[in-house]
């Protein structure tokens, strides 16, 4: 925990200043989350402005507050000022993480890297108290967030990174300063933005600049562009690890989950574990015995007025890499008959069209039953269908929870819920199935 002065806070920060002797604990960017011993930083974002709420968190009990302005009616010496408050809070990360002596290990991939860190902690924690990242706080203001979560006496802390632009991930890794970096995959995410998958695995590479002096680089020998991600774990450090189909932990895997997207997360796992020099028992039994997230094929046992269904609730995030691991595991996964609920993908610029025609012509390979599509751009992907499968198609995520507990979905069958989060709004349907579950 944070254990920190007023005056020590502005020598972290180079500020010329005298604020009021006061003692900090915690950190917040939200004006809601404070207590008598919270720095309230006001950051601003594309929607709001934290200087619009000083006077509130000061109100609230607030000692000392970090801003790019004076606020009026408000006594300076509870206000710290910088030119950017932003980067002010990922110093003020930075300093805490250089206070913590146990093995920082930070993690990035195109996809399933959520679901990597949580199986990551649960083998960790087989040796120790570890820490990580709470949900996906992984951008500018959640990975200073989860640096200042650090507990001091933990052994291990797991930090994730996300990107969706160049650069992003070496300003990250610079405040993180990982002992152990790994990549899981690149796959052809954010394309609107970054344009080629070459420019995407440059910026997941990004992450091994930041590696302590003797630091551990870990990447996906299988991926795309592993040569790029191979060339910069080289320039960065000389303890390099692959790992894929030709090199991993020779173990014995008895996964939960189906689908190899699950295999590759088991031995990114399994490949830091052998990497810090542990025993690989521990951590074997806690891969084996690890569950989905939900939102990230979590399996979930429904009773629909009567019909027992599985849901594979995949519905957190969707790329198409992703998307095509997901209707693999469906089609392997025993049940009367295969459903699939598929939501656009998004930030696939110039690509939309072949990822979504590339997701129907893995349904119609794998022999899925019934496919719903969600959303214009699905109907390139219902477009590749071949006759027999059925197909339905929405505009939107609206009635489709309904369509599926009243008129679709028999008893026995496995469905798989799918889709970009914000964009298709697949969860909001998974969700109201979820509430079915027994």
């Amino acid at each position: 925990m944070l254990d920190i002065s007023s005056l020590q806070i502005a020598q972290i920060l180079e500020l010329n200043q005298q604020p009021a002797m006061v003692h900090i604990r915690r950190v917040s960017t939200d004006s809601r989350d404070v207590d008598a011993q919270t720095l309230f930083i006001a950051l601003k974002g594309e929607k709001f402005d934290g200087h619009d709420f000083i006077v509130k968190a000061l109100n609230d009990g607030v000692p000392l507050v970090l801003a790019e302005h004076v606020v009026e009616g408000v006594d300076p010496a509870k206000i710290l000022l910088v030119d950017d408050t932003l980067k002010a809070y990922g110093k003020l990360a930075q300093f805490y993480r250089r206070q913590f002596h146990g093995t920082v290990i930070a993690l990035t991939g195109s996809s399933g890297k959520t679901t990597t860190k949580e199986e990551l902690k649960a083998a960790l924690s087989c040796y120790g108290k570890t820490c990580a990242t709470s949900g996906n706080f992984n951008n500018f203001i959640g990975v200073p967030k989860s640096l200042l979560n650090i507990e001091l006496d933990a052994q291990f802390a797991i930090i994730e990174m996300g990107m969706s632009a160049r650069h992003e991930i070496e300003y990250l890794t610079q405040l993180v300063e990982p002992d152990v970096a790994l990549v899981t995959n690149v796959y052809p995410m954010h394309l609107e933005f970054l344009k080629t998958i070459d420019n995407i695995a440059l910026a997941k590479a990004e992450i091994f600049g930041g590696l302590k002096e003797n630091g551990i680089a870990i990447y996906n020998e299988d991926s795309a562009k592993a040569d790029v991600l191979a060339a910069a774990a080289q320039k960065a450090t000389t303890q390099v690890i692959p790992f894929g189909e030709k090199h991993h932990p020779e173990v014995a895997l008895k996964l939960v989950e189906e689908g190899k997207h699950y295999r590759y997360n088991a031995w990114a796992v399994l490949s830091v574990i052998q990497a810090l020099g542990l025993k690989l028992e521990p951590a074997v039994a806690a891969v084996n015995h690890f569950t989905a997230p939900e939102g990230r094929g979590k399996k979930f046992a429904l009773n629909i007025h009567g019909k027992k269904v599985t849901l594979l609730d995949n519905s957190y995030s969707g790329g198409p890499d992703a998307t095509v691991l997901a209707v693999e595991a469906l089609a392997k996964t025993d049940g009367r008959r295969k459903v699939a609920v598929i939501g656009k993908m998004a930030e696939l610029g110039d690509y939309t069209v072949a990822a979504h025609q590339r997701v129907g012509q893995a349904l119609g390979a794998h022999h899925i039953d019934v496919v719903i599509g969600v959303c214009a751009e699905t109907k390139d992907m219902l477009a590749q269908l071949p006759a027999e499968i059925e197909q339905h198609y929405f505009d939107n995520i609206n009635g489709v929870a309904d369509f599926l507990c009243d008129k679709l979905l028999q008893d026995g069958d496995v469905l798989l819920m799918k889709g970009s989060h914000y964009s298709s709004e697949v969860y909001k349907a998974a969700d109201v199935l979820k509430t079915y579950a027994v």
